[in-house]
């Protein structure tokens, strides 16, 4: 039986013990060091792909640091994107505030890169402090023609999912923006893909060789012009469900544009994403070329995955990632190269995503919400897994417990996403679980009862 502090017992359940719905949706437990991130962080992912448009972060420059260039989102074009500008405000700043700087800053830097737009993140100190971001934005707009516009990241008003909510209304101002009329053929925006290691170029392949027009792709490889007439699209197809749902509601709303979830990780998720807007299209052919991509795809790669499934058969993996849905991609992939799921959890999750994780996993399977370093260090001892995947922050819990790790986060340069990313996939895995290494880790020798 697993033991959890008081205050997280009702977002911590083992299947088979107790299947009561997991309370989701919580601020994090004050000491407990969430593995979550802040509004600003939560913002700066969905948005900063957008590769030519500007990217100010007004506040300190620590907040700056924190920065995109570290990530894997490619551009086939600009790199803006990748390049953090910050206000940088400091004591005096803070007395006498800072829109001064921030309009100075705009201007200096509209002049010096001729973007197609500018996005202004607001930080916790600029909340703090009282700074009229709005005012600032549409003054710096009117003066050289293009939208500037502000994104209300404070840190303190919540956690990443609402830097989610405020990307996309800072996004919702672009879109309908452009007189460009779309007409007579089948199209779609893809929402949440960021392009890292170029997952973007590959799912859009796809579709295009379905036939399927791609107006824009919200965020990864993103362009201003595209995200203006976003608003054409027969539907709208979300992969990260927690960044960029919110934005489908708006669409929805403001446009008649319907949306559905998918997901482009694992065999099953990434076909029927292709079948299922296959499907909506109401065109035979479309359903037929479907089809016909699965079949190629996944005969390539499927004799080598039955070899990686003859080393894995039995492991166990534990998977803590952002949002739920890639959780259930990577439940389904696992079973594929013959691993269970021990622990599973999400920082952003809702009721009805951890229940239908409770649904795929197996008996006595943890499904966590938001949880902490101690805590999923201790899950994953007690259920014996020899596998971590999750990000940045996860990599050091693994290689302290001497357990593999699989980086399933933003920072990765391999594309993990349609159905070459499953056998890249499944080699990391492979690599990883499989590596000598590990017999000289004293922690997987206490582990594995391992004392000559």
């Amino acid at each position: 039986m697993i033991t959890v502090l008081d205050g997280r017992k009702n977002q911590v359940r083992e299947k088979g013990r107790d299947d009561r719905p997991v309370e989701c949706g919580r601020m994090s437990l004050a000491g407990s060091v969430s593995q979550r991130a802040c509004v600003f962080c939560g913002s700066r992912v969905v948005l900063y792909p957008v590769a030519d448009a500007l990217h100010l972060v007004h506040g300190p420059l620590g907040c700056a640091a924190y920065t995109w260039d570290i990530r894997g989102s490619l551009s086939s074009g600009p790199e803006l994107h990748r390049m953090s500008f910050s206000t940088d405000l400091r004591e005096e700043d803070v007395i006498y505030g800072g829109e001064k700087k921030l309009r100075l800053a705009l201007q200096e830097l509209i002049e010096a890169y001729s973007p197609k737009a500018a996005f202004v993140y607001s930080t916790c100190i600029v909340g703090l402090i009282g700074d009229d971001v709005n005012a600032v934005c549409r003054r710096v707009s009117c003066e050289k023609g293009i939208p500037v516009i502000p994104v209300h990241s404070e840190g303190f008003r919540g956690t990443k999912k609402d830097g989610y909510s405020a990307a996309c209304t800072a996004l919702s101002t672009l879109i309908g923006t452009s007189e460009e009329k779309i007409a007579g053929e089948f199209s779609i925006n893809i929402l949440g893909d960021f392009n890292i290691a170029g997952e973007t170029w590959i799912i859009r392949k796809y579709y295009e060789e379905m036939g399927v027009r791609v107006i824009s792709c919200m965020t990864g490889d993103g362009r201003v012009d595209d995200i203006r007439r976003a608003h054409n699209a027969s539907l709208n197809v979300v992969q990260c469900s927690g960044s960029m749902t919110g934005l489908a509601k708006i669409m929805q709303r403001e446009y008649g544009i319907p949306f559905i979830r998918v997901s482009y990780f694992g065999l099953e998720d990434m076909s029927q994403a292709l079948y299922d807007v296959a499907k909506l299209s109401c065109s035979g052919e479309m359903i037929k070329k479907a089809g016909n991509i699965v079949k190629r795809e996944v005969s390539e790669i499927y004799p080598e995955l039955q070899n990686i499934k003859r080393d894995l058969e039995g492991k166990r993996a534990a998977v803590y990632v952002g949002g739920s849905f890639k959780a259930f991609s990577l439940v389904k992939a696992l079973r594929h190269i013959g691993m269970s799921v021990a622990v599973v959890g999400s920082q952003t999750g809702s009721e009805e995503d951890y229940e239908y994780l409770r649904e795929i996993c197996d008996e006595g399977t943890v499904i966590v919400d938001d949880t902490n370093p101690l805590e999923l260090s201790k899950f994953m001892d007690d259920k014996g897994v020899d596998l971590l995947i999750g990000g940045v922050k996860e990599r050091p819990i693994a290689y302290k417990m001497g357990v593999a790790f699989c980086d399933h986060n933003h920072e990765r340069k391999i594309p993990l996403a349609g159905f070459e990313g499953m056998l890249h996939f499944a080699k990391e895995v492979h690599s990883s679980v499989m590596s000598p290494v590990w017999k000289f880790s004293p922690a997987y020798r206490l582990r594995k009862g391992i004392y000559e």
